[in-house]
């Protein structure tokens, strides 16, 4: 019966955190985001597409790395937003030219 009790002050917000550093999976969801903003915002342009290919493969790889790894609901929301966003310019990109559209092969 002698169970320790932490108070909980963030009880029932999405960005609770367990009162701890990670600065890895804190790195991971910056890097996420940054790349994922840019593949999606660079999408938009056709003749953008080998930047946000690679910005959106590359965010999708760190995303998934920093999903692997989280530790807490705030890393997880913050990396699905930015896998998202990374995985939508990816796919946009992949439909304007593609990761090498042509820069090789003519």
């Amino acid at each position: 019966m002698a169970q320790v009790l932490r108070s909980n002050t963030t009880t029932g917000s999405l960005f609770a955190t367990d009162g701890r550093a990670h600065p890895l999976q804190d790195t991971l969801l910056a890097v996420t985001l940054v790349l994922g903003i840019t593949a999606f915002v660079t999408s938009m342009f056709h003749g953008l597409h080998l930047l946000s290919s690679w910005t959106g493969l590359v965010g999708i790889l760190t995303g998934a790395y920093g999903q692997f790894i989280s530790e807490t609901t705030r890393e997880r929301f913050g990396l699905i937003v930015g896998l998202g966003a990374a995985a939508v310019g990816f796919f946009l990109a992949m439909a304007h030219g593609g990761l090498f559209g042509g820069v090789i092969g003519g």
